[in-house]
C-alpha cells in the first residue's frame, strides 16, 4: 500500500451505503435485524466501519515547510498608521436605515486613496495586515494596483500558499521575480524569446519606459512570429515615449494581416504630427473642409469623401460605419480625427482655433466637424484647439459646440494642466451650478485646487438654501469626501445646523443636509489626521508600544 492511501471499499461498506441510499424499509443493513431499530443500527454499524477505515490509512510523508517569506527593505509603518489601516480594512460597506449614511465617514471609500498616499512614501506593510488586505484587494478589482504595491513581495508569497489570493500572481508578471536590469542583455533576451506573455507584456513595458528604441527593436526581432492578438498588446506599449524614430516600424504595421494591429499603428501614426501618415490624412481631410467667401460671413464648407478607397483604408479608416451611422459622415470624421490639427489655420485662411471653431458650418456638418476635431485634440494633446472647442465655461451650453457631450469635455479638459483644469470647472459650477458637473470634478487633480473646492462647497450651499431634493447630490458629497483639501472643513462649521426648510421643500431635507455637510466635515477632518499619520516616522517597528 502506498503512502497516504485509503484502504479499498469492502463489501460491508458498500452495502452499508446502499441501504443508506435506499432507505431502511426497503433493505436491512447487513448483520441488522429488520424493524424500527434499523436506522439507528446502520448508523452504529456505519460508524465503527468508518473507524475500521480510518485505522487502516498509513500516515503520509511530511510536506516540507515553505520557504521564507523575503524580507521587506522598506521602512515599516509608523504606529498611528497602522493602527488606522486596520480600522479601513475592517470596514465593511452597509445600507443605513432610510439610505441614509449618518454622520460618520465611510472609511471603505478612504482605503484607495489611503494607499496612493502611503505608497508615494515608501511605506512597508506591516506583515498581519497582509491576509486583510488581500482579501480587500479580492473583493475589489479597483485597488489591487495600490495594494499590491503596498503589500510588496510578502503579499506575492502568501498568494502562492492561498488560492483565493491567484489574482496577485496574475497580476504582477513574473510572480515577483525582478526583471533583468539594462546590462542584463542575455536575461532580456531569454525572457523575451521564452517567458510567459503576461512577463514578455512587462518587460517590454519596462525597457520602454528607459529606453524606447531598445524596445522597439526587441520587438521588431520577433514581430513576425508574435499572434495577432499579443501584436496588438505590443503594440500598444509603443503609446509610452512615441516619437519619430518608431514610425518606419509602425509604417510597416500598417500592412500587417490583423485589422485591429492596423488600426492601432494607424491611430499612433496620427499621434504624431510630422509622420507621412499624418501627411497623407491632412491632405485628405483638406480636401473635404473649405472657407466660403461668397457669403455674408464666412462659412466652412463640408465635401465628405464619397468613397473609403483601399489607401485610405491601409491608413487606418473603417470602411463600415457603426449602425445607424452614415457612411460618408463616418469616413469624414476618421480623416479629420487623424489630421494634424496644426495645419488647419494654414489652410482655413491664417485664422486660430477659436477663430476656426466660431466659423458656421453649412449643410449640418458642424456637429461631426466639431466632434472630429475635439477627438484630435485629445489624441494628439493640443491644448489651443482643446480651449477653442471647450469655450469659456459660463458659456450657454459650457462650451463650443464640438462639446457635445459631457464625456467630451471631460476629455478636453484632460489635455489642459491640472491649474486651469480646476478653473475652468469652477468656473462652469459657477455659472451652470452642479446638475451637470459630477463627471467633469471626476478628472479634477485630488486635493481639489482652492477655487474648485470653493465653487463645489458655495454650490452646495446654494442648493441648500433652496430646499433642493438632498438625494440628487449624493454623489458630488461622496467626491466632496475624498477630493476636498482638507483645509476646507473650517468653512463648513456653519453648514452644520439643522437649516430652516422653505415650503416648497422637499421633506426631512433640512435634516439630510445637516448630516451629508457633518459627514464631510468629519471626513476631512479625518483625512487630515490620516496625512499626519503617515508623516510621522516610527523609531520603532508599526507594532510596538
Amino acid at each position: 500500500m502506498n503512502a497516504g492511501s485509503s484502504l479499498p471499499p469492502s463489501p460491508a461498506w458498500e452495502d452499508l451505503v446502499t441501504a443508506a441510499l435506499l432507505g431502511t424499509d426497503r433493505r436491512t443493513p447487513p448483520g441488522t435485524a429488520p424493524g424500527r431499530s434499523a436506522p439507528s443500527a446502520l448508523l452504529d454499524a456505519a460508524a465503527a466501519e468508518t473507524v475500521r477505515r480510518r485505522a487502516g490509512l498509513r500516515p503520509g510523508p511530511a510536506a516540507p515547510r515553505p520557504r521564507p517569506a523575503p524580507e521587506d527593505p522598506r521602512p515599516p509603518l509608523p504606529a498611528a498608521a497602522a493602527r488606522r489601516l486596520a480600522l479601513l480594512l475592517a470596514d465593511r460597506p452597509g445600507t443605513a436605515q432610510g439610505g441614509r449614511r449618518g454622520t460618520s465617514p465611510d472609511l471603505i471609500e478612504l482605503l484607495p486613496q489611503w494607499l496612493a498616499s502611503v505608497n508615494d512614501r515608501g511605506f512597508a506593510a506591516p506583515p498581519e495586515s497582509l491576509p486583510a488586505l488581500l482579501d480587500a484587494a479580492r473583493a475589489r478589482t479597483d485597488l489591487r494596483p495600490a495594494a499590491l504595491r503596498f503589500a510588496g513581495p510578502r503579499a506575492l508569497w502568501l498568494a502562492r500558499l492561498n488560492p483565493d489570493w491567484r489574482f496577485a500572481l496574475r497580476a504582477s508578471p513574473g510572480s515577483g521575480m525582478a526583471l533583468p536590469g539594462p546590462e542584463e542583455t542575455l536575461r532580456v533576451e531569454q525572457l523575451w524569446q521564452k517567458g510567459l506573455f503576461a512577463e514578455r507584456v512587462s518587460l517590454l513595458a519596462a525597457i520602454r519606459s528607459r529606453d524606447p528604441d531598445a524596445a522597439r527593436e526587441l520587438l521588431k526581432a520577433t514581430w513576425p512570429t508574435e499572434r495577432a492578438e499579443d501584436r496588438l498588446m505590443f503594440l500598444d506599449s509603443l503609446r509610452t515615449g512615441l516619437g519619430p524614430r518608431d514610425e518606419p516600424f509602425l509604417e510597416q504595421a500598417l500592412a500587417d494581416r490583423s485589422r485591429n494591429v492596423r488600426a492601432t499603428a494607424a491611430e499612433l501614426l496620427s499621434a504624431l504630427p510630422q509622420s507621412a501618415l499624418a501627411a497623407r490624412m491632412a491632405v485628405r481631410a483638406g480636401a473635404c473642409v473649405a472657407v466660403d467667401h461668397t457669403l455674408d460671413t464666412p462659412t466652412l464648407l463640408v465635401e465628405a469623401p464619397h468613397e473609403c478607397d483601399a489607401a485610405m483604408e491601409r491608413d487606418g479608416v473603417s470602411p463600415k460605419p457603426p449602425s445607424g451611422r452614415g457612411e460618408r459622415s463616418w469616413w469624414l470624421g476618421q480623416l479629420v480625427e487623424a489630421a494634424p490639427l496644426a495645419g488647419w489655420p494654414a489652410r482655413l485662411g491664417g485664422r486660430t482655433p477659436e477663430q476656426i471653431v466660431a466659423l458656421p458650418v453649412a449643410d449640418d456638418w458642424l456637429g461631426e466637424l466639431h466632434a472630429a476635431w475635439c477627438r484630435a485634440a485629445v489624441r494628439q494633446r493640443d491644448a489651443d484647439w482643446a480651449r477653442a472647442l471647450l469655450g469659456p465655461p459660463s458659456a450657454p451650453g459650457a462650451g463650443g459646440p464640438g462639446a457635445v457631450s459631457l464625456a467630451e469635455r471631460a476629455k478636453l479638459l484632460g489635455t489642459l494642466g491640472a491649474a486651469e483644469r480646476a478653473e475652468w470647472v469652477a468656473g462652469f459650477i459657477a455659472a451652470h451650478g452642479l446638475s451637470e458637473a459630477f463627471q467633469l470634478l471626476g478628472i479634477c487633480a485630488v486635493p481639489w485646487a482652492a477655487p474648485l473646492g470653493g465653487a463645489v462647497v458655495d454650490a452646495l450651499n446654494i442648493a441648500r438654501d433652496a430646499g433642493s431634493y438632498p438625494w440628487s447630490f449624493s454623489g458630488v458629497m461622496g467626491l466632496a469626501e475624498r477630493c476636498l483639501d482638507p483645509s476646507e472643513a473650517a468653512r463648513l462649521d456653519a453648514l452644520l445646523a439643522v437649516p430652516d426648510e422653505p415650503e416648497d421643500a422637499s421633506p426631512g431635507a433640512g435634516g439630510y443636509w445637516a448630516e451629508a455637510f457633518q459627514r464631510l466635515c468629519r471626513t476631512l477632518r479625518l483625512r487630515a489626521a490620516m496625512t499626519a499619520e503617515l508623516e510621522v516616522r516610527a523609531s520603532a517597528p508599526c507594532g510596538a508600544q
